[in-house]
């Protein structure tokens, strides 16, 4: 029997509800593990498969993942990627502090979830990248630890913040004067009002992005235990076969137009497909992700998650390279 820990998002139901089709010969206990709440099956899910092995294949942060394996641990991964985002939506300014344009973050405090959350690796090297901004002139305030502990890129200013700050109300109360934030940020205490995002028109920014890069970022990957691997040599294609039986599934959802509780979500759906001539940007595979993984790994470098560069295929089990 092989575990697999994944998060409640509609890409999943398939395998909550069994309405996926399993390749002959993979027997799956699928949990639902969570990772910022807990869930039917507990939470943690970065932590415990990546410190502890909790589990035979795993949703996991692609940021710890890449450390992971510039650590050389034992694991290994296929191209299925259940989470993607854009950094520039995520980017959020208190409204008071000045800052109009990514340059305005030059020695200001911003605050992480971590140095290694992917969403923060991914915002850092697009400020870097696409706008010029020095990472080494801010001060980075964590709220905890990374998954994983790495050597950190030199120069840079980080330090954890006291135990029990709310990220949100620290920004909406001025004691940062940004947060990169992987989900929406709502404070606990002061003014809501205060927190705005930095691009006053994001998607624009983000349609911009995918433009010029070609690919909606990623955030987490498929990772597997090679003791696992070593049990099953077939699990990883397996595997990906299943997800990609899922992702059918999946789809179909969309075809009713009460799905989402969201009114006029169907809307959004028809504006999506007609401005990319109905293309998925939820791709599969090492080939349709190869310059998205490079970009990152460039990133992860730059940041100190590794040590040395890595090539995209030794982030990947070698039975999927050919996908």
């Amino acid at each position: 029997m092989t575990t697999l820990a994944l998060d409640r998002y509609d890409r999943h139901f398939p395998f909550f509800d069994g309405t996926v089709t399993l390749p002959p010969g993979l027997d799956l206990t699928v949990l639902q593990v969570g990772q910022e709440g807990r869930f039917r099956d507990g939470s943690g899910r970065h932590r415990r498969m990546l410190q502890n092995g909790d589990f035979d294949a795993a949703e996991t942060s692609f940021g710890s993942y890449v450390a992971a394996k510039g650590q050389g641990l034992p694991f290994t991964a296929i191209p299925v990627f259940p989470r993607r985002l854009f950094s520039q939506g995520q980017i959020y300014v208190n409204a008071e502090a000045g800052i109009k344009s990514p340059a305005d973050l030059k020695g200001r405090t911003v605050g992480l979830q971590s140095f290694q959350t992917t969403l923060a690796v991914l915002a850092k090297g697009d400020l870097a990248a696409d706008h010029g901004v020095d990472l080494r002139s801010i001060k980075w305030r964590v709220d905890h630890l990374d998954t994983l502990a790495t050597a950190g890129g030199s120069g840079f200013d980080i330090a954890t913040l006291p135990d029990g700050t709310d990220l949100a109300s620290a920004l909406a109360l001025g004691e940062i004067d940004a947060l990169f934030f992987s989900r929406t940020p709502w404070a606990r205490s002061g003014p809501q009002d205060k927190i705005r995002r930095l691009f006053e028109d994001p998607r624009a920014a983000e349609e911009d992005y995918l433009r010029r890069h070609g690919y909606w970022p990623i955030m987490h990957i498929l990772a597997l235990k090679e003791e696992s691997v070593a049990a099953d040599p077939r699990l990883p294609r397996r595997l990906l076969d299943a997800f990609a039986d899922a992702a059918r599934v999946a789809a179909g959802y969309l075809s009713d137009p009460n799905w989402s509780q969201i009114m006029w979500a169907k809307y959004a759906l028809d504006q999506e497909r007609a401005a990319f001539d109905g293309k998925s940007f939820w791709t599969m595979g090492v080939a349709a992700n190869r310059a998205n993984v490079e970009c990152f790994l460039g990133y992860a470098l730059d940041q100190g998650l590794i040590g040395r560069p890595l090539e995209a295929e030794a982030l990947f089990h070698p039975s999927v390279l050919d996908t």
